[in-house]
């Protein structure tokens, strides 16, 4: 059995932002009521005469990866990629990072979608590749563009996403201080409809109904409730579970989607505000990009260093739970 480490994690945002202020062109609001009831100040949008698509986006946050993890494309041996919405239905997204990242040696590639926790089920599935010997480093990427199913004058959704791309690179640990210590990954299918797209696939293939163009459904209510109740209890339980204290935590990273949702959570664990990464306000909700992101901003900004114990908690669409916990 391996240990694993992170050796490298990097992120890549679009240029072009959206404040408060500039979705009141679309419709009635302001910097105040949006602020207020999430936290957001702005959020990038991807522009596509600036080839910015989940796959591109995730090239770019990859090569960061790589440098920071001082390694090159083929010393990559698998690629997983999760997104709620890949660049095609098929090929994988994966595979089309491979290609742009250039890496000839044929490594397995996968898509993985289970929302905004996708970035954690992807590490979780890294992990136990590389404890059981099988591959020595992997590329795990979160990227999404959720504004391209955003529906721009709905108000109660549109305020809350945004898109990027986030990538780590899980690598075979040659110390004893990096490890996995444990993880839940769970969902509550009886809340699937709680927060749902139904346009685009199978059941309704047709994208867009021009004359109702409600994209996403969402009881925003209760999926706030459950988002608090969920992952408040994960982390609980994740550290009895491995006699780990508060205290220990050396950098909490919660979902970002919602700064009210982020301070719940932290609330009942009586985080240390200066242990918590917060970057909502900036980017809003990039779905299972935001841990990622958030990870390598934190390593850029000098918040978490080898050895260091990180709580990664998420919360997303079916509704998908996930909480982590790991030694840097």
């Amino acid at each position: 059995m391996y240990n694993s480490k992170i050796s490298g994690a990097g992120h890549y945002l679009p240029e072009k932002v959206y404040t408060n202020n500039d979705l009141t062109k679309f419709f009635e609001t302001s910097d105040e009521w949006i602020t207020e009831r999430t936290g957001i100040k702005e959020r990038r949008i991807s522009e596509a005469e600036k080839n910015e698509y989940p796959s591109t986006m995730a090239a770019h946050a990859a090569k960061m990866a790589l440098k920071n993890a001082n390694l090159e494309p083929n010393d990559i041996d698998f690629i997983l990629f999760s997104s709620t919405m890949s660049d095609y239905n098929f090929p994988n997204s994966a595979t089309l990072v491979q290609d742009l990242l250039g890496i000839t040696n044929h490594c397995g590639c996968l898509d993985v979608n289970s929302a905004c926790t996708g970035w954690i089920y992807a590490m979780v599935m890294a992990n136990s590749l590389i404890e059981n010997g099988t591959y020595k480093n992997i590329l795990v990427i979160g990227s999404e563009t959720t504004s391209s199913y955003n529906n721009w004058l709905d108000r109660s959704k549109c305020v809350l996403f945004g898109d990027a791309a986030g990538a780590v690179i899980l690598s075979r640990s040659d110390n004893d201080k990096s490890k996995f210590h444990a993880n839940f990954l769970q969902s509550d299918s009886t809340k699937k409809e709680d927060l749902i797209k139904k346009s685009g696939m199978a059941r309704d293939p047709f994208f867009v109904d021009k004359e109702n163009p409600d994209l996403v459904e969402m009881n925003g209510q209760a999926v706030f409730k459950a988002a608090v109740k969920t992952m408040a209890h994960q982390c609980a339980a994740l550290l009895e579970k491995t006699g780990t204290t508060k205290e220990e935590i050396d950098l909490f990273i919660p979902h970002q989607a919602n700064l009210r949702i982020i301070e719940a959570v932290a609330r009942r664990f009586e985080f240390p505000k200066e242990k918590v990464m917060i970057n909502v306000q900036k980017y809003a909700n990039t779905s299972s990009a935001t841990i990622p992101v958030a990870l390598s901003e934190a390593l850029i900004e000098g918040r978490l260093k080898r050895g260091d114990k990180l709580l990664l908690t998420t919360f997303g669409s079916g509704l998908t739970s996930a909480t982590l916990l790991l030694t840097y």
